[in-house]
């Protein structure tokens, strides 16, 4: 199995966001946009998970959303990455508040403890809105940074749940389900 451990956004706020991007959405750039239900912010990528080792990992998730206090954090900005010229990824900006940071890396100290290494790259949390595709040629993005700095969405997420995920990829694209979910502690 496929799994990551992230922060699914509530419906509404899924929609919103969805509805804030279609000025990008509309502008028929080479991106293949993310379906509004599968908007969430990865906090650590596992890869393929052997059914043997799946109880560790609950185990880990378990035990860092036992420890950890619900908190809020923000969503809003727009980017990408590595550079809005030439994209990969289109993205919406998560505010990388210190509890968040905290729970990100109480995540990988629990899950090295069960034999997942740990992250190489410095944690910038977003939202994946699109991947871009290469076929569009080196002006395919010309203008998209004015365009982006347009938007506008502002909106606090509250996190109270880490869920266990799974990625489901098939000719349209990756779909994402619940396999198991962690509550964090009441604040």
């Amino acid at each position: 199995m496929r799994l990551f451990i992230g922060i699914n956004l509530p419906k509404k706020q899924r929609a919103r966001i969805h509805r804030a991007v279609r000025p990008l959405r509309d502008e028929e750039l080479p991106v293949r946009w993310v379906d509004p239900d599968n908007f969430h912010i990865t906090l650590k990528f596992l890869g393929e998970v052997r059914r043997d080792q799946l109880e560790g990992v609950e185990a880990a998730l378990d035990k860092v959303a036992s420890s950890t206090r619900s908190f809020a954090t923000v969503l809003g900005g727009f980017g990408a990455f590595p550079t809005i010229r030439r994209p990969r990824v289109i993205w919406m900006s998560v505010g990388a508040n210190p509890e968040l940071r905290c729970l990100k890396q109480d995540l990988e100290w629990s899950l090295g403890e069960v034999g997942f290494s740990g992250e190489g790259r410095s944690f910038h949390p977003h939202v994946t809105l699109g991947r871009a595709d290469d076929t569009g040629g080196a002006g395919a993005f010309r203008g998209v940074d004015e365009l982006m700095a347009g938007l506008t969405f502002d909106s606090e997420l509250k996190v109270h749940t880490l869920d266990l995920m799974r990625s489901h990829f098939s000719k349209n694209g990756a779909r994402y389900s619940v396999v198991s979910s962690a509550r964090l502690a009441s604040s």
